[in-house]
């Protein structure tokens, strides 16, 4: 799998990871927890490392750590998870609690969730990375309407990372974020890459075009990733999934060829319904 180097450290870091939004939800049905190993497993084998949690995600992070426990494999993972609390010790207690659930006494990257009181949590993310028990820190959010307070975060503070939603049918982040990112060298992970699946389930009935095996691609969820990562500032995406045969597939759009911007303005009308 193809990398990118995350901006304030240089380190590279696999294109393609895994959203645990509803997919990892699991933790009431121990029957499920194997095909979700499936999954991670799936993940690493194909070169991938970031896995994507949060206290807001009922039982992922729970099922992320046991399963990553058992398996062996924190070594092999990125972790990023986030902070979901109103209050300075209410995000301290919410964030021990993720590392415990994780089973990992260190976080690759802590995150502020949808903005929830960024600038109480900040402050603590800082002190926390100082003293070695995250490696980066981020801000999030998943809608567009969220886009200006994001790019206003941005702006006013240093970053490590920052996550936001983009993808073929939400492509407002094309107008600032972006650009903003690479400008701040904050590093950007994209969440609804495949537009919540709406765009994949519109496109789904249509064949693929014959230029996506030119790039490599053998599935439309493998060219509606393509496209975002030809975005350059786009260093990690995290498509959600609970089947490791979809991770498996999702991996493979980050190999090969990524073609940048200039590529798609022509095939913008076989990418639309």
């Amino acid at each position: 799998m193809l990398t990118r180097p995350i901006p304030c450290t240089g380190k590279p870091l696999p294109v393609i990871g895994c959203g645990t939004w509803l997919g990892f939800d699991v933790g009431s049905r121990p029957t499920e927890l194997p095909r979700r190993g499936e999954v991670l497993s799936a993940l690493f084998a194909e070169g991938g490392s970031v896995v994507d949690s949060s206290p807001m995600y009922g039982s992922a992070e729970q099922v992320v750590g046991d399963l990553l426990q058992a398996g062996g494999q924190h070594g092999k993972a990125f972790l990023a998870t986030k902070v979901w609390a109103t209050g300075k010790q209410a995000g301290i207690d919410q964030m021990e609690r993720s590392m415990s659930l994780l089973r990992t006494r260190h976080i690759d990257l802590m995150q502020i969730h949808n903005l929830e009181d960024w600038r109480v949590h900040l402050a603590t993310l800082r002190d926390w990375k100082a003293e070695g028990r995250i490696s980066y820190v981020g801000i999030t959010h998943y809608t567009e309407a969220a886009h200006p307070e994001l790019e206003k975060v941005m702006l006013a503070e240093p970053l490590d990372f920052v996550q936001f939603n983009y993808s073929v049918a939400s492509r407002n982040a094309e107008r600032r974020l972006l650009h903003l990112a690479a400008e701040r060298g904050v590093a950007v992970l994209v969440n609804l890459p495949l537009g919540a699946g709406k765009a994949l389930r519109a496109l789904g009935s249509k064949p693929l075009p014959g230029w996506a095996g030119d790039i490599g691609c053998t599935s439309w969820n493998q060219v509606l990733l393509k496209f975002v990562l030809s975005q350059p500032a786009v260093t990690c995406v995290i498509p959600g999934t609970s089947s490791p045969d979809h991770m498996r597939d999702n991996a493979r759009a980050g190999a090969g060829e990524l073609p940048g911007p200039a590529f798609w303005k022509t095939r913008m009308e076989d990418l639309r319904p």
